[in-house]
């Protein structure tokens, strides 16, 4: 019998502070730029005061990318155009500095961190930093069998908790939450298509690196017969990301429920994050409040989840590539957002009246006046 009782996080997650995100509201009216004339970012800048219950809010000091990786069965069916259990190559290129993610956070000065929890590769082969969480040795195919036991299911679950339990304590102010997976946004597909009650069709994307016709028709067809595996199970999220996710799926959705619990705002990279997101919304419904999507990457699935969760992307640059690369390019106009909000000074105290008011006001007294005049 599992002790844990996803109902607890409805519990224990709270919405971001209302009232200090009015304060911050407030004071943006109160600066020399009018209000509306930085366009997403005042938005920006309010959402991160409340997140943060400061105004003015506080520059991001410490942000963080986390990814968890891990390869899926199902890529075994031709639905990606990377090898089946090809996950292991790419986390060594990020390691390596090879990704776009590694040139995005060497330049940003952002640090990275890699979580294995389901690659199919030696462990050997890869630093024990990033190999000590894994759950298993690649998920379950999910058109024919569960992606995990629900030992293992939950296990990956507690270690998204405790990932990010740590970086909280570690003083990370903000996360770039991605993927590295092969077979990922197949298995996010099908628990998109699962929530939202779709066809699979809907959800069916391209990937990251473009699959032709015939391998999208797999991928469609594999998502279907997922799905019929995976309506049976939706009262129970856990049991759902044990049918139809993975180890790296279902950590990344205790780690977005946690993030929210410990109070520190995440940034959404790509579909499979999204997917997660729209996991943690059946568990804790509050829970969105606390994460902001970063791009639009074009991925169907994408849309129709965040849509579900009223979340608006930061960017659409077309960035498919997944990793954290597009969460790190939305970073720089989050921090633009904090410093703007934090440091544009405010009007003088008898300049707040519109002038326009002002001439209103005169004119009032001087009709006033005259028909004083007058009687």
């Amino acid at each position: 019998m599992s002790s844990l009782n996803l109902d607890d996080f409805t519990d224990l997650i709270e919405r971001p502070d209302g009232g200090v995100r009015r304060d911050a509201e407030a004071r943006r009216e109160r600066q020399i730029v009018p209000p509306g004339a930085l366009g997403r970012l005042d938005e920006l800048g309010e959402w991160l005061a409340a997140a943060q219950s400061a105004v003015p809010v506080r520059p991001i000091e410490q942000p963080r990318v986390v990814l968890f990786a891990g390869d899926h069965g199902v890529a075994e069916l031709g639905v990606s155009a990377r090898p089946a259990g090809g996950a292991g190559d790419l986390v060594r290129e990020i390691l390596e500095g090879g990704r776009p993610v590694s040139v995005l956070a060497r330049r940003l000065g952002v640090g990275v961190r890699v979580v294995d929890m389901a690659l199919d590769c030696d462990p050997e082969t890869l630093p024990e930093a990033v190999v000590r969480h894994r759950v298993r040795r690649g998920s379950g195919r999910i058109d024919v069998e569960d992606a995990l036991t629900a030992e293992e299911a939950e296990a990956a679950f507690r270690t998204g908790m405790a990932v990010a339990d740590e970086e909280a304590d570690s003083g990370t102010d903000l996360v770039v939450l991605g993927d590295v997976s092969v077979g990922g946004t197949t298995a996010a597909g099908v628990l998109v298509a699962a929530l939202c009650g779709t066809d699979a069709s809907v959800v069916t994307g391209r990937g990251g690196v473009a699959i032709d016709d015939l391998a999208w028709m797999r991928k469609c067809a594999a998502i279907r017969d997922a799905l019929r595996r995976a309506r049976p199970v939706l009262g129970d999220q856990l049991q759902l990301l044990a049918t139809v996710g993975g180890a790296d799926l279902a950590a990344i959705t205790g780690f977005l429920l946690q993030s929210a619990v410990r109070k520190v705002p995440v940034v959404l990279d790509g579909v499979v994050a999204a997917a997660c997101a729209l996991v943690g919304q059946r568990i804790a419904f509050r829970a969105p409040d606390w994460w902001l999507a970063a791009h639009d990457s074009g991925e169907p699935g994408q849309t129709k989840a965040l849509d579900r969760m009223a979340l608006e992307p930061v960017l659409d640059q077309g960035v498919r590539v997944g990793e954290g690369a597009g969460g790190l390019l939305a970073l720089p106009l989050v921090q633009a957002a904090a410093a703007l909000a934090a440091e544009l000074p405010e009007r003088p105290e008898d300049a707040e009246k519109p002038a326009d008011a002002v001439d209103s006001a005169d004119s009032v007294d001087s009709v006033d006046s005259e028909a004083a005049e007058v009687e």
